[in-house]
């Protein structure tokens, strides 16, 4: 961010370059270039055609010496060659001092009052606390300051410095270091993605397994549910046929009815002619045909009171005789 803010605010004078035809307007328009606010890289305009040609003026070459100095150089590069060089502004001088701070806080993350005070060129504490403040607040470090143990705390650093043609032989050394860390950021990130899709794999092979699983285990009540309705309609099949046997029964036990009643009816005609008395027997034949007529309507719920039907057809004929043998013998009474 203050790096596209610095290239913003070089722009204007990068394009008057091409209007800086003489030494002087060169010169004049690095001094404006370094005095603006918010210029803090240079090597643009260094790199012009117009400001390079400063070489070959000696009335106007120490301007370029300046420019280079505000691209990569510090306030003690200046204050060594002061003599030879064209006075800096108020202006100037804060900038190249603010400059020089960057490239002091570089080197160490904690640095003293006194050799920050004795690299800016200034002669009390409040003057470089001053110093600092500004820096902050123009966004080219981030700081704090501790003037009980006399110490600037610096957390960063802005990248608002050229590098300076000493530097350029370590650039060979900082690509490689670069490539390097490339390299092994890549392998990171094809050792990430073979975890990815080891993980991937295990997962779709678990979702197979409990799909195969829910399919045994759906398959299995399906057929435990059709077999359990397999075994109710045989169950059904078989109570059916066995209450058809039972109705049988009943109405074979209606027929031995039928055959007591006729047969005792024969016994109570014959004793009752022989007592002169028929009213007797006639009347119990009839009691056991009612008796039998009775027994057939009853539902399967009787069906087994029909093998007890003998037996109580045969109880009933005693009941009859002995009920004709008192009326006979009080016939015989009275006649008597």
């Amino acid at each position: 961010m203050e790096q596209t803010k610095a290239l913003n605010a070089l722009e204007p004078f990068l394009a008057l370059t091409k209007s800086a035809t003489s030494p002087r307007a060169a010169a004049d328009l690095i001094t404006r270039a370094t005095s603006a606010p918010n210029t803090f890289i240079f090597s643009e305009l260094l790199a012009a055609p117009q400001v390079q040609a400063l070489a070959l003026s000696a009335e106007f070459a120490p301007y370029l010496r300046v420019l280079e100095i505000f691209s990569h150089g510090t306030y003690g590069a200046y204050t060594s060659a002061a003599t030879a060089l064209p006075a800096l502004s108020a202006a100037q001088q804060l900038k190249l001092r603010q400059l020089s701070l960057l490239t002091l806080a570089a080197d160490s993350s904690k640095t003293d009052y006194a050799s920050l005070m004795a690299s800016v060129h200034l002669a009390s504490a409040r003057e470089l606390e001053e110093l600092v403040i500004s820096a902050i607040y123009a966004g080219l470090v981030d700081a704090q300051l501790d003037p009980q143990h006399a110490l600037v705390q610096i957390n960063s650093v802005a990248a608002l410095r050229d590098v300076s043609p000493s530097d350029v032989a370590a650039i060979p050394g900082l690509l490689s270091s670069l490539q390097s860390w490339a390299g092994r950021c890549e392998a990171t990130l094809h050792s990430l993605e073979a975890q990815m899709s080891q993980l991937r794999a295990d997962a779709d092979r678990r979702a197979a397994e409990a799909a195969s699983w829910t399919g045994r285990m759906e398959k299995l009540v399906d057929d435990e549910k059709k077999g359990g309705a397999a075994s109710s309609s045989s169950h059904a099949t078989d109570l059916g046929a066995g209450h058809k046997s039972s109705m049988l029964t009943v109405g074979g036990s209606g027929s031995i009815f039928s055959g007591l009643a006729g047969g005792g009816g024969g016994a109570g005609a014959g004793a009752g002619a022989g007592t002169g008395g028929a009213a007797g027997p006639a009347s119990a034949a009839a009691r056991r045909a009612s008796y039998a007529q009775r027994f057939n309507k009853r539902g399967s719920g009787h069906m087994e009171a029909s093998g007890g039907g003998d037996a109580e057809d045969e109880a009933m004929d005693v009941d009859d005789e002995d009920e004709d043998d008192k009326k006979r013998a009080s016939r015989r009474k009275l006649l008597d």
